[in-house]
């Protein structure tokens, strides 16, 4: 059974930092790119971040490049996203998801994300 479990959210202040992470079992994590999701409150949901297997290769919104990095440990079957100088508008659920063809197959249960004073 495939299974996507991020944590690491929590509540920050403007201009602060979180860690998310993305523990992951039931499928070769080193042979899938994986991807970051987010839904801010009332809203759909924007694609965030992607990396492709290896790791060689990563993508990112506009509305994160620069504060956002993502990266990933195929030892521990680990997805990470390294969230840096947050903005209330990041503020969200953030979910882990592996792509597959025009979507993704597999969601985590999704980790949120508070920036506020």
């Amino acid at each position: 059974e495939v299974q996507l479990v991020e944590s690491g959210g929590g509540l920050v202040q403007p201009g602060g930092s979180l860690r998310l992470s993305c523990v992951t079992s039931g499928f070769t994590f080193s042979n899938y790119s994986m991807s970051w999701v987010r839904q801010a409150p009332g809203k759909g949901l924007e694609w965030v971040s992607h990396i492709r297997n290896s790791g060689s290769k990563v993508y990112y919104a506009d509305s994160v490049k620069g504060r956002f990095t993502v990266s990933r440990d195929n030892a521990k079957n680990t997805l990470y996203l390294q969230m840096n100088n947050l903005k209330p508008e990041d503020t969200a659920l953030y979910y882990c998801a592996r792509p597959y063809y025009n979507g993704m197959d597999y969601w985590g249960k999704g980790t949120l994300v508070t920036v506020s004073s």
